[in-house]
């Protein structure tokens, strides 16, 4: 099928972002006109306007959302892809309640790019010729792709109240990403109430979502308002989901398919209005081939589903959180915050955290108060958290730590094959250390790994490391 020939303008102040564009989407067919700045661009419509807009979000004068906004203002149906190398929740979020089409965090691949504004440039066709697609939307802190995925979701879903099943690893956040959710969606304003449903016993746990009437059984003196009317038009976050009984599974799912329920001994059915935003570090496929879980209400609760990524899958963001948390930290304690030395951080990030983040958070504290000096060096870091024994080698404890890690993981009936786990990691933070020291520069990160400069930017892609 031939390509429909397509037009796109890009805007951006930096000289080489417009030129890698211009080249990308001239040898793939599409004309390309570039501007500096956002005035002239929005004086050039006046001849007429491109397939696509891309544009930066931070720029001189006009910046990127006050584009997206005059255009929205101006009446045209323009597809806008936002670019920016501030990849954070609020800049996404505040691109997709403008109206973008995309959020691209930089460094972005060239080719995902020229693919994104053709499939924008094809949204934009099936619009016009009364297709109903959806406008896209993206978006929290953290750079690491796994992380680049959640702030996407939560920006798509900004503008909307619909049910999602975050999924993850306990101390990944799950609870900071419902509060995200929340607090970028048209109920901010309303209450976000949390219940976490291990810490109620069983046979309370009723009483604590649905309310019950003054004497409803031994001990109702008085009546009792659930978690469900407390959070009537705003959100209701049901963390660790996958544990609830049987009964109570069936109960919830009446509420979400009816939207009212009934309060512990109580005659008159409730209506209420709010959002569910549950979570579960449990397989809830697993254990609904297992019957412990309702079939009918993990699809009502996987309406949207967001995997709030491990820590180790997000190796390039434990720099920065180790900077917020242990600056938390020194706040706490009334003393001035510790950085962390090189080698130090080296040893943080090879270490495995099985705890994820809020393992992290609790090392910071422990640093803080344990760590002599105002830097934390790698002696300072006690050997469960990856450091070392004073006087023994680092060439050796690498060795010594791969050896208890692999021990470990063959004890563990549900982990992948070794290699297939270690593997990437391994040429992960051989890949960051090479170009850390060459100060990014791949061709000399490639002689330092013995690899060709194709090999490398290969590999960087499939393992998803940021330049």
């Amino acid at each position: 099928m031939a390509l429909i020939p397509l037009t796109a303008w890009v805007v951006d102040d930096d000289d080489s972002v417009r030129w890698v564009m211009e080249r990308a989407l001239s040898q793939d067919g599409i004309t390309v006109r570039c501007f500096e700045r956002a005035e002239p661009m929005l004086k050039a419509l006046e001849g007429g306007q491109p397939d696509v807009l891309v544009t930066d979000i931070r720029m001189p004068g006009i910046d990127g959302l006050d584009v997206v906004h005059q255009l929205d203002a101006m009446g045209l149906n323009l597809p806008v892809i936002v670019i920016t190398a501030h990849s954070d929740l609020d800049s996404a979020v505040a691109a997709y309640q403008a109206g973008a089409f995309e959020y691209l965090p930089k460094p972005f691949d060239v080719d995902e790019a020229v693919a994104l504004v053709r499939r924008a440039a094809h949204s934009r066709h099936d619009a016009n010729n009364g297709v109903d697609e959806p406008q896209a939307m993206s978006a929290m802190v953290g750079k690491a792709p796994a992380m680049q995925n959640v702030f996407r979701l939560i920006g798509r879903l900004s503008k909307s109240s619909m049910t999602v099943l975050i999924t993850g690893e306990s101390g990944t956040g799950k609870e900071l990403v419902a509060r995200a959710l929340h607090e970028n969606s048209p109920r901010a304003n309303a209450p976000l109430v949390a219940l976490n449903t291990t810490a109620i016993a069983a046979d309370l746990l009723e009483s604590e979502l649905f309310g019950h009437e003054k004497g409803s059984f031994t001990g109702a003196d008085h009546r009792r308002i659930g978690r469900f009317e407390q959070a009537d038009g705003g959100t209701l976050f049901l963390d660790e989901i996958g544990d609830m009984s049987p009964d109570l599974q069936t109960r919830l799912l009446r509420v979400l398919a009816e939207g009212e329920f009934y309060r512990v001994g109580g005659q008159t059915p409730i209506k209420v209005d709010t959002r569910i935003i549950a979570a579960t570090n449990q397989n809830l496929k697993q254990a609904v081939i297992e019957n412990r879980f309702r079939d009918d209400l993990y699809h009502r609760l996987n309406v949207i589903s967001i995997v709030a990524p491990p820590l180790r899958a997000r190796r390039e963001d434990i720099p920065a959180l180790m900077t917020h948390y242990l600056a938390k930290s020194a706040a706490e304690l009334g003393v001035d915050p510790k950085s962390v030395t090189p080698s130090a951080l080296r040893a943080l990030q090879a270490f495995n955290w099985p705890g994820n983040v809020r393992q992290l958070v609790n090392a910071c504290r422990k640093l803080t108060v344990l760590a002599p000096g105002t830097e934390i060096r790698i002696d300072d870091i006690p050997d469960e958290l990856g450091g070392r024994d004073t006087g023994v080698s680092a060439q050796s404890d690498w060795l010594a730590a791969l050896q208890r890690w692999a021990e470990a993981r063959i004890n563990d009936t549900s982990a992948e094959p070794l290699l297939t786990e270690a593997a990437p990691e391994f040429e992960k933070v051989l890949i960051q250390t090479a170009l850390s020291h060459a100060r990014g520069r791949k061709q000399e990160a490639s002689k330092l790994l013995g690899w060709g400069r194709n090999t490398l930017a290969r590999k960087i892609k499939d393992l998803g490391i940021s330049d």
